[in-house]
């Protein structure tokens, strides 16, 4: 089984520049004016999973709330770091979890359309990662 996570967003190169240049996903695929849609893929390449934005005539009505997540994994504390700095370097600031769970195992962000996403370890370390 694979796995697409698709969403409508209003503005598809700021979804794009955000996922891509900021989090280092790839486009996989994109397609223009399909049933009067525009689309990308985005994701890792040969991972079983990727992310599908689309953008049309019609503006999405979303209500995001603090605890709809994207969690995204590292490998190593290294690759969190690294992930961590691209985000501070671009100037996105991170936010306050609502589950406390992601205050001691991870770094959340908000994406152009106001949702959030996490950044965590794949092993969780013992300590807060912010504090690193």
């Amino acid at each position: 089984m694979k796995f697409r996570a698709a969403r409508h967003t209003k503005d598809l190169n700021r979804i794009i520049d955000f996922y891509g240049r900021v989090l280092g996903l790839k486009v996989l695929g994109e397609f223009r004016d399909h049933y009067d849609y525009n689309g990308v893929f985005l994701g890792l390449p040969g991972a079983d999973w990727h992310l599908e934005f689309t953008t049309s005539g019609i503006t999405p009505v979303h209500y995001p709330d603090d605890d709809d997540l994207l969690v995204f994994y590292a490998e190593s504390i290294e690759e969190f770091n690294a992930i961590k700095q691209k985000f501070i370097a671009n100037r996105v600031r991170p936010v306050p979890p609502k589950n406390p769970y992601w205050r001691n195992n991870g770094i959340t962000f908000t994406d152009p359309d106001g949702f959030r996403i996490v950044i965590s370890l794949l092993r969780i370390a013992p300590k807060n990662l912010l504090d690193k």
